[in-house]
Parts: structure tokens; sequence; C-alpha cells
């Protein structure tokens, strides 16, 4: 084989040393360090591909269909993008320019949407793939708008406030129409991707602002970060990393019904597990991954876990938790079944946020 035949070969064999086909129900994981984003096979472990993820990466999430993913670039308000992948050729696609919106970090993708928080603006907004526009913004008026979470018909929505030590409920005000950023007549979700700079706020898509919108904000513990919805839609719990308390709150009236003395110094994220039956919170400040029991309210077990942990992500089937081990260096492989680490996960140094791409 001459030289030329020998460069031929190798270039034609490079992608199938580097990478595989992105499997139907992927993992998917940050490492904050190398800015990449990497995709695991659930099966094997295994990471089949990494791409680039942009600046500062800390939360990702995947589109309905499972071929995009979107990774809020936070930098605390250094920067003003969200990367974009392409799950399926992997490859990162041009990012989204927020404008003005800086410190982008929570994400949730609803509806054809991506909403998203920008904490140094102290706002949300959503993002129509479509149209490939913002469509919609909100001012909280909160120090540290930090997480999001949506209901599925996009008229609700609540936000963690970090330094304000709050959680804000938004709901769609009686007759204001449709949900955020969809003007009558607006085009169906779907299409490409790739990043676009959107109309004035609270606009849709060549339409008139979207009707008025509640707020109602909710006094909680010193910094209010993780929180999650329980399954059936009844109670909302936030983890207070400074007080080390976790707030419950009753999701419709709007208001805390309890507070734990959970000793969760430092905490990151709070999740239910999909029957709803247990609450994990991690830590960046300690050792362990606390599992509360959702309905006697008590601590279950304390798993060690390494030096601390961020992100936390169910796999659907309710059998495996995995937990971005930031200083470790790793991603835990937690059962549900009976609480113990069964192994690690590599996807680079610093990992956090976490999210499952699920292709129909």
């Amino acid at each position: 084989m001459n030289f030329s035949l020998k460069i031929s070969a190798l270039f034609i064999a490079a992608p199938l040393l580097y990478a595989e086909a992105t499997p139907p129900a992927s993992l998917l994981a940050l490492s904050k360090s190398d800015r990449t984003l990497a995709i695991v096979d659930p099966a094997t472990n295994k990471v089949i591909a990494k791409m680039p993820s942009g600046p500062d990466p800390h939360e990702v999430v995947a589109s309905t269909d499972g071929k995009y993913a979107y990774i809020s670039n936070y930098g605390s308000g250094a920067y003003n993008t969200i990367g974009v992948i392409d799950l399926v050729g992997q490859k990162a696609l041009p990012p989204i320019d927020l404008g003005a919106l800086r410190g982008p970090h929570g994400l949730m993708y609803v509806g054809g949407k991506l909403y998203f928080t920008a904490e140094a603006a102290k706002a949300i907004g959503s993002y129509d793939p479509a149209t490939q526009k913002i469509d919609w913004i909100l001012g909280t008026g909160q120090n540290r708008t930090h997480m999001v979470w949506v209901t599925a018909d996009q008229k609700k929505l609540v936000t963690s406030n970090v330094s304000s030590a709050t959680m804000t409920f938004i709901e769609k005000s009686a007759g204001g129409g449709r949900g955020p950023g969809r003007g009558p007549g607006g085009p169906p979700p779907g299409g490409p991707p790739p990043g676009g700079r959107g109309p004035g706020p609270g606009r849709g898509p060549g339409g008139p602002p979207q009707g008025d919108w509640d707020e109602t904000i909710v006094a909680v513990g010193r910094g209010a970060e993780g929180f999650d919805v329980s399954p059936d839609g009844k109670e909302l719990w936030a983890a207070n990393a400074q007080d080390g308390t976790i707030s419950i709150l009753d999701f419709a009236g709007k208001k805390v019904i309890a507070t734990l003395d959970a000793n969760v110094n430092g905490a990151n994220r709070l999740k239910f597990t999909p029957d709803g039956k247990l609450v994990f919170v991690t830590t960046l400040s300690g050792p362990d991954l606390l599992v509360i029991d959702a309905a006697t309210r008590k601590t279950l077990k304390r798993v060690p876990t390494g030096k601390g942990a961020a992100g936390i992500q169910m796999r659907p089937d309710g059998e495996i938790a995995y937990l971005g081990c930031t200083p470790d260096n790793y991603v835990a492989i937690v059962s549900l079944k009976t609480l113990e680490v069964l192994g690690h996960i590599d996807v680079g140094p610093q990992p956090d946020g976490l999210a499952w791409a699920i292709r129909p």
C-alpha cells in the first residue's frame, strides 16, 4: 500500500475509533473542565462520543425527539449563549445567542420549547427551535434565578432564586390565552435548531404580547437552588444550601408546609425517583447522597459517593440514578433498589449536568 492509500484508509477508519452511533436512549453528561458533552450508552456505561459544549457548561437538556441537546453556558453572568448539539450527527451546531440575557443556567424542554433562566438578567425565557427565536421573556425581580420547572401545558412555571432565598410560582392569568411564546397561528414545533436572536420581550413570533402572568414569591431557606416537583404534582421540595434544610411546599397552595432539618449544607440538586417514593439530595460539600422517604419525610439512608456531587439524573425505568460527582471526576451509578453505588463512568473532569435523550 502506498502512502496516499494509507492516509485514505486512516481517515475512513478514524470515525470508528472515536465514536459509535448514538443509541435510541442515551445518558448525556457534561464535563466542565473539558468543556464537552459526552454521550453515554446506558447499556454498557461507555462513552461513545464527545462534542464541544461551549464555555462553562452547567446544565443540559434534550429535545423531546432526542435529536438535539441544549447546554447552558453559565459563567455566573459572563456568557450569554446556549450550546446546541446534534446528537445523531454527533456534532456541535451554532449556539443560541441570548443577547442581553446573560448567565443562562436552568433548562427545561417542554412542548417544543426550550425554557431557560438568565440569572444575571433576573429573568426566564423560552426559545423556539422552529423559528430560531427567543419568543418569550419574563422578569422575576429575584436574585440569582437559577433553576426552572415547567408544566406540560406551559401555563405554570417555578424558579428557584438562590440569593433571594425564594421560590417564584408563575402562572398564566385567567383569560391569558395560550402558553408562553406562541401567538395565534404560530408555526408548530420542530425544525432545525441552530442559534438565533429573538424578538422583543414578551412577544411571540410576529404576534402580540402573550398575555399576563401572575407571580407568587414564597420565602424558603437560604441558598435555595436544587428543587423538584413530585410526580403527582402535589408537592415541591427545595434544598436550601446555606441552611442545610429542605423546604416542602404545597404546589397548588403555593406555600411552605414543612421544613426538614436535613443537614444538607452545600446542597446542589434534589430529585424525586420516578415513582415518587424517594427523594435524592446531592451536596458539593459532603461525601454522601441523602435519600429521604417522601411519605414519612425521614432520612432513609446516606450513600457514600465520594467527595461531593452535583447533577442527578434518574433512568426512566426507575432502576438506576446517575450522579455527577464533580470533585471526584466521575459519574456515580446508584441502584434505586439497593441504594448502593454500582460503579463509575469517566466522562471527563468535573462532571455536572446530566440529561436523558430518547428518540422514539
